[in-house]
């Protein structure tokens, strides 16, 4: 089965680690992302999390990263893990990042 434990990176060079993952599927750890458009200095940020346990392995799980230390959005993962041909785990995720805005009329363009 395909176990989140541990640091992963993706294609730009961001890298997120999953601290445990307990009996029901939950987990938390950190998010050191490669890319943003702020012109605050990167931090790691806090991430909190849920997996679905198959028991093919290739479970669906989603997570939302907090970026509070260095900027006004949240962004939430959606994904699945895969066994590769090489076997090894590869994570697959889509995401949506919601950037803060000044008023109800700028919320068009808040979400990525």
């Amino acid at each position: 089965p395909c176990n989140l434990t541990g640091w992963w990176e993706n294609d730009l060079g961001s890298k997120m680690q999953v601290l445990k993952v307990d009996d029901d599927g939950n987990f938390s750890g950190e998010y050191h992302t490669a890319v943003s458009s702020t012109k605050k200095p990167i931090q790691p940020s806090p991430l909190t999390g849920s997996q679905h346990l198959d028991e093919d392995g290739q479970c669906t799980f989603g997570f939302t990263v907090n970026w509070k230390k260095f900027s006004d959005s949240t962004a939430v993962f959606v994904g699945q893990c895969f066994n590769g041909d090489d076997g090894k785990e590869v994570l697959h995720t889509s995401w949506l990042l919601r950037e803060k805005v000044g008023s109800q009329l700028d919320d068009w363009k808040a979400t990525r």
